[in-house]
């Protein structure tokens, strides 16, 4: 099989400009000529096997770093856009769009951020009576979704925040644990936890300088909530630093992402990186054992594997996502080729649906999208009880999964036939861009596909794909 070359134009300069480095100096150390060094950059020629090693004992880099970067997620994002009714029959051929996310990337976000701009103008103007003379009835983007993306176009992984909790979980393994860690943090800076029948998970009052808990809330709950209070509280410069390089256009974005980089640190001393990822390894991702072991929840669990990509110690590249009863995202990370739509539900043929109809359960599916690549994915219900008699229950089911070829290393693909092409489920993203043809769930119609309309016949859908 001949190899794969490999284009990284945009990765290099991105590495170059990081290294305050010129062209002439950046060819001077990689060994290479300056057009040479130009016309990897513009992506006329592939990287060499040189440049690859001079970039690794040069510059000590992780070299997956040049084909993991964002192009395929950017071709994703690119395609769902286009699939937008707006543009009628006018998607470009994907291999415009590779071409378009690889060497010219700040293009691409840029076309994605103008249509989600339109897409929100457009709903206020479906709600014009609730615009009409309000002063912030302004083109503005919505501070969740600015968030959301940061988050997924960092790989869902911050590694200042990172190290920072794993250097504070370290203070836990002699000391009984996280749990007394965070407790004792927040005593030294004299604030008072208490815990209490409340509704509110946490409730933290600055003046008193006292933190309150839920006594209703699960145990591994409550240790989180420790912990982001103690983000909040000793990593406020850290926080703020992050802030200020992700550059958010309002201050409710801003505020929105601190909370989830306190989140984010949460998780990651609740679970230090290279502890996490041992163990990981060694009970073959098995989300109870790792449950019990740190005393996280099978969620926060499950979102931790799909964080695990630091440079020089990546782990195996999850997607994670969390859906709702109406089939709504409301968490979604990949690190695989499996992206997930950005608008709109998940396909109504993955597992992740399912987990509702059997609480309690790992449901486990072999799927394969229309690109070809096969994944394994499990699917669990992680509903949460209101804590009293009558408290509404908050539905939720989430999915872990991978590419099929890490299925060794997975408790869960036991017993399952992966070399079996007939046992992976067809699956899609979005059925606008779906190009299945005989797909029985299907709700409207492939945009890059002509419809064959029969009044004489009825199949499973009112129209045939051609």
């Amino acid at each position: 099989m001949a190899t794969q070359k490999l284009y990284a134009g945009a990765k290099l300069r991105e590495i170059r400009t990081r290294l305050s480095l010129t062209q002439k100096d950046f060819a001077g150390k990689l060994g290479v000529s300056l057009p040479y060094l130009n016309q990897m950059e513009n992506n006329n020629r592939p990287v060499s096997t040189t440049v690859v090693l001079a970039l690794a004992q040069e510059f000590g880099l992780d070299v997956t770093e040049l084909s993991t970067g964002d192009s395929e997620r950017l071709v994703s994002d690119m395609r769902e856009a286009l699939a937008d009714p707006i543009f009628a029959d006018a998607m470009p051929p994907l291999a415009d769009l590779r071409l378009t996310a690889s060497n010219a990337p700040a293009l691409a976000r840029a076309f994605i951020e103008l249509h989600r701009a339109y897409r929100q103008t457009h709903e206020r103007l479906a709600s014009l009576d609730e615009a009409l003379g309000r002063e912030d009835a302004r083109l503005q983007a919505s501070p969740w979704e600015e968030v959301r993306d940061f988050f997924h176009y960092c790989d869902n992984y911050i590694d200042a925040v990172d190290r920072a909790a794993e250097r504070f979980a370290e203070r836990s393994g002699a000391a009984g644990g996280i749990r007394t860690i965070a407790m004792e943090s927040l005593n030294e800076r004299g604030i008072a936890v208490e815990f209490a029948d409340i509704e509110p998970l946490r409730s933290y009052d600055p003046e008193t300088r006292t933190l309150r808990l839920s006594s209703r809330a699960a145990p591994q709950t409550q240790v989180f909530q420790l912990l982001l209070q103690v983000a909040l509280l000793s990593q406020d410069k850290l926080l703020e630093a992050t802030l200020d390089f992700a550059r958010f256009q309002s201050e409710e974005a801003r505020a929105i992402a601190k909370i989830g980089l306190a989140n984010y640190f949460a998780g990651a001393a609740l679970m230090p990186y290279g502890t996490f990822l041992a163990a990981a390894q060694d009970y073959r991702h098995d989300l109870e054992l790792l449950s019990n072991r740190f005393g996280a929840s099978i969620e926060q669990v499950a979102h931790r594997l799909s964080t695990m990509q630091r440079p020089g110690a990546k782990g195996i590249p999850f997607f994670f996502v969390r859906v709702d009863q109406a089939g709504t995202i409301t968490k979604r990370h990949s690190a695989t080729r499996l992206q997930f739509a950005r608008f709109g539900g998940a396909c109504p043929l993955w597992n992740v649906h399912r987990a509702f109809e059997t609480p309690g359960h790992f449901l486990r599916q072999l799927a394969e999208t229309p690109d070809g690549v096969r994944y394994i994915s499990l699917a669990r219900d992680v509903s949460k009880p209101g804590g009293s008699f009558g408290a509404p229950v908050r539905r939720y089911a989430i999915a872990l999964g991978c590419e099929v070829r890490h299925a060794d290393a997975l408790v869960y693909a036991d017993t399952l036939d992966v070399s079996n092409a007939s046992a992976f489920e067809p699956i899609g993203i979005s059925c606008r861009i779906c190009e299945r043809k005989t797909c029985h769930q299907r709700s409207v119609p492939p945009l890059e596909r002509r419809l064959t309309i029969n009044a004489d016949e009825r199949g499973t859908l009112p129209y045939e794909v051609n």
